[in-house]
């Protein structure tokens, strides 16, 4: 952890709930699963299971980062979801608040990842061992100083979203690792999961959830 864990203290927000499948939105500052060692006990996992206890992990979202989560409330929808997850059948798209001016409005970041093993968690680009890795990537609006995008990983790499942005030279707001002096300086990490698309486990019937960002 970058930092002492002091998760927020909120209540579960449901955007669905059926027989299958819960959507949350995870609040910024929470883990998805729990840490190694008591004091990172609490997480969204424990919290769901706690008022929904037969909630299964299917994904994670970094501390750091808020927004649209799916947990499966059957061994089947857990490896229905699961499968959909690694066949790349879901659809994610994400909301961030970079440095500086992004261009052009859209593009695609193509750049293969890996653990930058001394300084872990931290990940690195790295042409040789690393994963592939894309990201497309599509403007909303420019600020002073800053710009609104939306993310839409096609690859689920560990901080992906966090080391694209890095690398094209335009670090998330706020972001623990990878953003430094004043653009670090920001009471949160401006990334943000808004949209979930995938087949619900029962029927395949293609389904999209949202949540819109707090910043």
């Amino acid at each position: 952890m970058s930092d002492a864990y002091t998760p927020p203290d909120t209540p579960l927000d449901v955007v669905h709930e059926d027989h299958e499948i819960l959507l949350l939105d995870k609040p910024a500052g929470l883990l998805s699963v729990p840490g190694k060692g008591e004091h990172l006990a609490d997480c969204l996992l424990t919290r769901a299971q706690a008022a929904f206890p037969t909630a299964l992990l299917v994904h994670r979202l970094d501390r750091d980062t808020s927004g649209i989560m799916v947990f499966a409330l059957t061994p089947h929808a857990q490896r229905h979801l699961g499968l959909q997850f690694e066949h790349r059948r879901t659809k994610k798209t994400y909301v961030a608040r970079v440095h500086g001016k992004l261009e052009p409005k859209t593009g695609t970041v193509d750049l293969p990842l890996c653990a930058d093993w001394p300084n872990r968690p931290r990940q690195m680009v790295d042409h040789e061992n690393g994963r592939a890795a894309q990201t497309d990537w599509r403007v909303q609006r420019y600020a002073e100083g800053e710009t609104r995008v939306r993310l839409m990983p096609r690859t689920g790499r560990s901080h992906q979203l966090r080391v694209h942005m890095l690398a094209l030279g335009h670090p998330i707001l706020g972001d623990p690792f990878y953003a430094e002096r004043k653009v670090r300086d920001y009471p949160r990490m401006m990334l943000h999961s808004e949209e979930l698309r995938l087949l619900h486990p029962d029927g395949g019937k293609g389904m999209s959830f949202r949540a819109p960002a707090p910043f």
